[in-house]
């Protein structure tokens, strides 16, 4: 018995988690994991879902577990990608929030937004972006975790503002983006849906005056009508039609 768990161990991803049917592949059936529960090896976090008894899981570690052994589709976007990538301006107060992207119909377990995690865990589904075009993966701890690359995680950071972000925030993260690849944002400009999101990540890459900006070929990017407004009392940048904080238009 101790074999099969110690085997267990080495597949399992450090602080994470292992679903009964994924124990049952591994040749652990559902008796014997009722038995590892009873002699003190596993503990049940949800039904269904075990951790080793003395192993805390963290929400990376569970997003890693997820992934990794149990084939679920999300990724880590937003600050949370950027701060993965390296990119550590944005400090955010209290408990790190974590943003995590997932698919329509294809949600976290329920379990998981209850759970009082090491990070505040923030869910997001959208079909704004195409996520085939900016999904990576980083290597953190050991744990192989799904994220947005660089491109796509400023872009959801717009998305999520001013609700989750101030817009002076997410323009000091938009300045250290100065190795963005011009071809990958042009083809994320050019499936996003969202004006807003366009038309402030423009205005930003060309206020940054980011080397990459002018080799973006904009052609096929679509900027709609009408004027967004921002923020009350703003100023209005006529190029983009955006209205924003007097913060950031004065910002140098």
């Amino acid at each position: 018995m101790s074999t099969k768990i110690n085997r267990i161990q080495g597949l399992a991803i450090p602080h994470g988690v292992m679903s009964a049917s994924w124990l049952a592949r591994q040749g652990i059936s559902r008796t014997e994991q009722a038995n590892y529960v009873k002699s003190g090896w596993l503990e049940r976090v949800a039904a269904g879902t075990y951790r080793f008894k003395n192993d805390v899981p963290t929400l990376f570690g569970t997003l890693a577990s997820y992934g990794t052994l149990m084939g679920f589709h999300y990724r880590i976007g937003a600050h949370t990608a950027l701060e993965l990538h390296g990119f550590t301006h944005y400090l955010s107060l209290g408990k790190p929030q974590a943003f995590v992207f997932t698919r329509a119909g294809h949600r976290l377990p329920k379990w998981m937004a209850g759970h009082e995690w090491d990070q505040t865990l923030r869910e997001f589904s959208t079909k704004v972006f195409d996520e085939a075009l900016g999904a990576t993966q980083v290597e953190r701890d050991g744990m192989v975790l799904d994220a947005s690359s660089p491109e796509l995680a400023i872009m959801e950071c717009l998305l999520l503002s001013p609700q989750y972000y101030s817009l002076i925030d997410v323009y000091h993260l938009m300045e250290m983006l100065t190795t963005l690849r011009s071809g990958v944002v042009t083809k994320l400009l050019e499936q996003c849906s969202s004006v807003k999101v366009k038309r402030l990540f423009l205005y930003m890459a060309e206020k940054s005056m980011h080397a990459w900006f002018r080799r973006l070929d904009l052609a096929n990017v679509t900027l709609g009508s009408g004027v967004r407004s921002l923020a009350k009392g703003g100023v209005k940048i006529a190029k983009y039609n955006l209205v924003v904080p007097q913060e950031l238009a004065n910002y140098e």
